[in-house]
């Protein structure tokens, strides 16, 4: 692989963000030095992917740690609270956010247990924030692995909006990674990529992850991938996830349904990458994931330049859910898990 970014970072001038809402044309890292100025980042999406929003909530509690003036243990656990509060309210259909979130909440309460003082729990919040990324890292190099070996030489891939290392902790990617992994294996793999509208993710960001990878790809409109499957052009579909339900239901950017429909339509496998922490074992179905609902400029305008009328009614829910009976696999850093999902994915948190 010739990329090797990593979209958030720990350091000790504060939280390292690159702004991808300026990619593709303009490289900028933000230093955010406040827990707010990181909830600020992930909610207006300066980083964005289910495993990256976590990796920055992690960081942001220990940002928080780090600020923190007071002298007791009560008064920390205190802030702490109210930190993980405005965090929880940034994205609310990313579970990784509260996973993350609730790890680093477990975290404290064991160091307090164990009687450690602030500065040492301090310490200790920064050492499991930093533990989390590079968990990420090696879980989607995993994804890579097993997800590379479902495609095959020649293969295109069609994905729909960004789940590369932009995404995620850094390096692989989830559905990106599943691609690096099968070109890392000596296969040749070429990519289509939707745009995705409306914040153009795969236009901006998947587009630019895979031209600095020298991975082919070629970009369409949204409303091409019909078009494109019936002339058999795509031979697999591989996209990402911000939530997976008990069963198998998959939260994924908006769009993501029609792609499934369509991937089914036409008999092209419809894979999902994501790491085990992307899986909510607490959510029945995908009835039950909270679908985030964006502002109406996202529609309306790009970037400064407004496309609609004034006044206009518009409706910007920023994912839909994919039901299970048309995702032919989903693949964590534990293998691929098949239908029944509720079985499968339950077996892999017990391997």
């Amino acid at each position: 692989m010739k990329l090797d970014i990593i979209p958030v970072k720990w350091s000790d001038d504060g939280v390292l963000m690159l702004d991808q809402r300026l990619l593709p044309t303009e490289e900028v890292w933000l230093t955010l030095k406040t827990y707010d100025e990181v909830a600020a980042g992930i909610k207006d999406m300066v980083v964005r992917g289910a495993p990256a929003i976590g990796v920055s909530a992690a960081y942001g509690i220990a940002l928080g740690a780090k600020n923190f003036v007071g002298t007791t243990v009560a008064d920390l656990e205190d802030e702490l609270e109210y930190i993980s509060g405005v965090l929880a309210k940034t994205r609310p259909t990313a579970v990784n956010l509260f996973w993350a979130i609730d790890r680093m909440n477990r975290t404290f309460q064991k160091a307090k247990a164990e009687g450690k003082t602030v500065s040492e729990i301090k310490e200790i919040l920064k050492v499991d924030a930093i533990a989390i990324h590079d968990e990420d890292i090696e879980s989607q190099r995993l994804i890579a692995q097993y997800g590379g070996e479902l495609l095959a030489d020649g293969d295109t891939v069609l994905t729909h909006c960004n789940a590369g290392a932009l995404a995620t902790g850094g390096v692989w990617g989830t559905a990106l990674g599943v691609i690096r992994g099968a070109v890392d294996q000596g296969k040749s793999i070429s990519v289509i990529a939707d745009e995705t509208r409306p914040y153009l993710q795969g236009a901006r960001l998947t587009a630019w992850e895979l031209m600095e990878d020298d991975i082919p790809v070629t970009l369409i409109t949204d409303n091409m991938s019909g078009h494109i499957m019936k002339k058999g052009g795509v031979h697999a579909v591989v996209v990402g996830s911000d939530r997976i339900a008990a069963n198998g239901d998959v939260a994924n950017k908006i769009g993501t349904y029609m792609v499934a429909v369509l991937a089914k339509r036409h008999g092209i496998p419809f894979y999902v990458a994501a790491p085990l922490s992307t899986v909510d074992l607490n959510t029945p179905t995908g009835d039950e994931i909270p679908i985030e609902e964006r502002d109406r400029t996202e529609v309306t305008h790009v970037k400064n330049i407004q496309l609609a009328p004034e006044g206009v009614g518009i409706t910007n829910y920023a994912f839909d859910v994919t039901p299970n009976d048309l995702v032919t696999a989903i693949i964590t850093e534990k293998g691929v898990a098949r239908a029944p999902y509720t079985e499968s994915l339950k077996a892999q948190f017990k391997s």
